[in-house]
């Protein structure tokens, strides 16, 4: 964190300098003064959701493309735990504990006495049992459900509150990994009595009338449209019945899609939000103008929280040339990511040196790659356009009249596909073309619908995009290591779980095998490390390119409680299921307290 606050006030004379090219949204003052809000808007929390849903009727969570940052596991579904990333420690939920032998292959669960579903029914190991007896079943086509398979050989209801799971082989991290929302969401947990006559491949666990969803959380669906979700308190709920929390203070909470960051930063201005996601640095600053008491995790720049999911320059390697590990080090010289960095985050994080996030426990295996000179073998951070020229050159390129490389008579061109809903993406896109053509590479940048973005990656429909898909360590190795295994690989046209890269080295995949094997702790995990990183460096399955930021604006104006680096009691992705801990630390902001934002 501290490479990450130097590095960033170092760019932002830079960052102002090019400040002036960039959008920058200038939010325009309202000509009359602002109405007292009425006792329903003071009642209400409005989160900023990052676009639209397009199905928005599909509530079963499992399906491929199904969405939930939308509420849906915000305010109805509630985790067994929670890895609470600023105290470093699981945190109980539905769940009291889960434990693991002495072998590390047997875990026992034990859940809350007293917990029921929304339509009253009690939550039991059944329930559980049930859901990841159902995924297994239906591998790989349901989430978790591929990864689940990997490592459970058979699961077990001990009693009404005890479920015992088997494991394949040990696995160290199967509670943190599965059920402690680790990064997002963690395996979702569904009624048993609901679910049991349905095919879950098709279910979509929708009905109004039945009072379907049925989850447990404090919140039942109220109604929605493809932008705009809402969702009501339920009085009822189980964790304040049984005096284990009071009831949140928010009586509805509601999702909504503004569109562009313009005009999501505006809706904060006119205290139409009260969280906004991921925006930019000058877009921050414009709604300073209108909103000066909106705050970010940080009060100084940077102002950015690092995100968990370093950016990427992902390839599909059954696209040539591509699968040539020479090619993607050609392309990795022509990146400066300096630039990058200056341009696409006016200077609000910084260059990646590895695919991990730039977080204590990690950056301490970074740093040993650097000490046994990795990084000078492999200068994953060099930016060397000559460099990159020769090894095209030497690949048999050569430029054309158009100042593009070509052999055989085709053009060297490379199209990078951005996911419609991450403007960050797209930025940092449109910098990596701006530079590949500066080498003679035809690059092109195409913005897909989240939908058809998903489906191409996972089915091996694309050449290039620009990704955050090594996502999954955030205090141990393996996570992220694991996705880059050869085990994950299957053909072109079929759905992969993970590594729809489809990148394939056995020996690399060996390594880190044998690592996920290992207690957390266990000082041989470094030796294994090294080994694994050496392979990787040397292939370069993917190109790592920034650090991620987010950079989310609270508005104090109703509501007060919202997490900082100063009440760090939680980090504040409020689009991840762990939000529930977020919106049972709101209270209302009384009147007399509150700043108009127009002063």
């Amino acid at each position: 964190m501290q490479r990450f606050l130097q590095h960033s006030k170092a760019l932002c004379s830079l960052s102002l300098l090019i400040g002036a090219c960039l959008p920058l949204f200038f939010l325009p003052a309202c000509s009359q003064q602002k109405r007292a809000p009425s006792p329903e808007r003071r009642a209400t929390v409005i989160f900023d959701l990052e676009s639209r849903v397009l199905n928005p009727d599909m509530w079963n969570p499992f399906v491929p493309g199904a969405r939930t940052d939308q509420g849906y596991h915000q305010a109805l579904i509630e985790p067994l735990f929670m890895l609470n990333f600023e105290s470093g420690e699981i945190e109980p939920w539905l769940a009291l504990s889960m434990t693991a032998n002495d072998t590390l292959d047997e875990w026992t669960l034990a859940l809350r006495p007293g917990v029921q579903w929304s339509d009253g029914m009690p939550f039991t190991a059944a329930d559980v049992v049930f859901t990841v007896e159902m995924l297994l079943d239906n591998a790989p086509s349901l989430l978790y459900s591929a990864a689940l398979g990997q490592w459970l050989e058979r699961v077990e209801q001990v009693d009404e509150l005890t479920v015992r799971f088997f494991l394949k082989e040990p696995n160290p991290r199967f509670q943190l990994d599965y059920f402690s929302i680790k990064i997002y969401n963690s395996v979702y947990i569904v009624p048993k009595h609901i679910w049991h006559d349905k095919d879950p491949l098709t279910f979509k666990n929708y009905d109004p009338q039945k009072g379907w969803p049925v989850f447990t959380g404090p919140y039942r669906l109220h109604g929605f449209t493809e932008t705009e979700f809402s969702y009501t308190r339920n009085d009822d709920w189980w964790g304040a019945t049984t005096g284990w929390k009071p009831l949140p203070e928010p009586e509805t909470l509601v999702w909504v899609w503004y569109g562009p960051e313009e005009t999501r930063t505006a809706a904060m201005a006119d205290d139409e939000l009260d969280s906004l996601c991921d925006i930019s640095l000058g877009a921050f600053q414009a709604l300073g103008h209108r909103k000066p008491n909106a705050f970010t995790w940080l009060d100084e720049p940077p102002y950015a929280w690092v995100d968990p999911c370093a950016r990427t320059f992902e390839f599909n390697h059954r696209r040539p040339p591509w699968d040539d590990k020479e090619m993607r080090w050609a392309l990795n010289h022509a990146l400066d990511r300096e630039v990058i960095v200056a341009v696409a985050y006016e200077g609000t994080t910084l260059p990646a040196r590895h695919f991990f996030p730039a977080y204590a426990t990690l950056d301490r295996l970074v740093d040993m790659l650097e000490a046994a000179g990795l990084y000078d073998t492999y200068p994953v951070t060099k930016h060397d356009p000559d460099l990159t020229r020769s090894i095209l050159e030497s690949k048999g390129y050569q430029l054309n009249r158009r100042g593009y490389y070509e052999k055989d008579g085709q053009t060297l061109s490379i199209v990078i596909t951005t996911h419609e809903a991450y403007i960050e993406k797209q930025r940092i896109a449109q910098v990596v073309v701006e530079q590949l053509q500066a080498v003679g590479i035809n690059a092109t940048h195409r913005n897909e619908a989240a939908g058809t973005w998903t489906d191409n990656f996972q089915f091996g429909n694309f050449e290039a995009q620009m990704g955050w898909m090594t996502c999954g360590s955030v205090n141990e190795p393996w996570s992220s290591m694991d996705t880059f295994g050869k085990h994950w690989v299957v053909p072109v046209g079929e759905r992969a779980q993970f590594n729809s890269w489809r990148w394939e080295n056995a020996a690399y995949t060996a390594l880190v095998d044998e690592m996920g094997t290992l207690p957390l702790d266990d000082p041989r995990i470094d030796d294994l490390f090294l080994q694994a990183m050496e392979i990787w460096l040397e292939e370069l399955p993917v190109i790592p390119v920034t650090q991620a930021k987010k950079l989310l604006p609270f508005n104090p104006e109703f509501w007060v409680g919202w997490p900082s680096a100063e009440n760090n009691y939680q980090h504040p992705c409020t689009w991840w299921q762990s939000t529930h801990i977020i919106i049972h630390q709101l209270t209302q902001n009384e009147p007399d307290t509150v700043m108009s934002g127009d002063e």
